[in-house]
C-alpha cells in the first residue's frame, strides 16, 4: 500500500469508531495488503487517537490460541495499543452505544515496573520487570465488518491488525499478585454471561504460557525499534473464545484464588 492509502485507511477506521458505523474490509479494498501495511495503518490510527488527546497505557496481544490462528489461517499472534479511554473499573457498567459489536475475552494482565526492550529479552527478564499480574477481561469491538456483504469473504488478519487488533476496552480485577506467585499456565477462569457458564479455560491456552505472549510482544516491537515502558498494562492473550456481549449482558469471570472480574453492558 502507498503512504496515502495507509492514511486513508486509518482515517476511515477512525471515523468508523467515532460514528459507530462499520466500514468495509480492507483486505477486499486492498487485495495486496501485507501485515506490515496493517501495522502501519494501526500506527496511523493511533496517531489520530493521540492527536485527539488520548494516551497509550499499554498493549494487547491477540490470536494466541491455535483455534483462533487456524480460523484466520495464520501462525502468529497480533498486537494492538491500549489507550486511556479503554480502561474500566472492575464491576463497571458500559454505557449503551459505547461499542458497535462488543465481545468479551478472559486474560491474565501484566503490569510492568521496568522497561522491556530488545530481541535479547528473556522469560526471566519479563518476570523481573513485572510489578504484578491480575485477572482481566478484554472488550473486543470491530470497526470493520466481520464479512464482506457482496462476497461473504470473512475479515482477515490484515483487517484485524489495522483495526488496532479489534481492541476496545479492559477491566482489571482487584487482586494483584507477584508474577511468580502462581504457575500462570494453570490459572484459569469460569466465565458466565447472565449467570450461565459460556466459557472456561486455562492460561496454558496462550502459547503454552502467558509469559510467552509477553515475550513475543517484546520481540515483535524490537523489530520495529520499539519497546515496552514501565507502568504499562500488557494483556497476554485470551484463553477463551470471544463471547458476544449484547446490550443488557452481565459478565462474571471467576479466576478462583487469582481473583474475579465483572462487567455489565447497559441496555439500550
Amino acid at each position: 500500500m502507498t503512504p496515502d492509502q495507509i492514511e486513508t485507511a486509518a482515517e476511515a477506521l477512525f471515523q468508523a469508531e467515532q460514528t459507530g458505523v462499520q466500514m468495509g474490509l480492507l483486505s477486499v479494498q486492498y487485495p495486496r495488503i501485507t501485515l506490515d501495511d496493517a501495522y502501519a495503518i494501526q500506527a496511523a490510527l493511533v496517531a489520530r487517537k493521540r492527536a485527539a488527546g488520548l494516551g497509550v497505557i499499554g498493549w494487547k496481544i491477540g490470536l494466541t490460541s491455535r483455534a483462533m490462528q487456524q480460523a484466520l489461517n495464520i501462525t502468529t499472534p497480533d498486537s494492538g495499543y491500549l489507550m486511556t479511554d479503554m480502561l474500566f473499573e472492575n464491576g463497571a457498567t458500559i454505557p449503551a452505544g459505547r461499542f458497535i459489536q462488543p465481545r468479551i475475552e478472559a486474560e491474565i494482565a501484566f503490569v510492568t515496573k521496568a522497561p522491556l526492550v530488545g530481541r535479547d529479552i528473556t522469560r526471566a527478564d519479563v518476570i523481573a520487570a513485572t510489578d504484578y499480574v491480575a485477572p482481566s477481561l478484554e472488550i473486543l469491538d470491530t470497526r470493520i465488518l466481520r464479512a464482506d456483504p457482496a462476497t461473504g469473504a470473512a475479515r482477515k488478519i490484515f483487517d484485524t491488525v489495522s483495526d488496532n487488533a479489534a481492541n476496545a476496552g479492559i477491566i482489571l480485577g482487584d487482586k494483584r499478585h507477584p508474577a511468580d506467585a502462581f504457575d500462570l499456565r494453570w490459572v484459569g477462569a469460569v466465565v458466565k454471561r447472565d449467570g450461565v457458564v459460556e466459557e472456561t479455560g486455562l492460561g496454558a491456552g496462550v502459547l503454552d504460557d502467558p509469559v510467552t505472549g509477553i515475550l513475543w510482544l517484546v520481540h515483535r516491537l524490537a523489530d520495529y525499534g520499539m519497546g515496552i515502558n514501565a507502568g504499562e498494562i500488557l494483556l497476554s492473550g485470551s484463553f477463551i473464545r470471544p463471547i458476544e456481549a449484547p446490550a443488557g449482558s452481565v459478565f462474571d469471570a471467576d479466576f478462583g484464588p487469582f481473583g474475579r472480574v465483572a462487567v455489565t453492558f447497559a441496555r439500550d
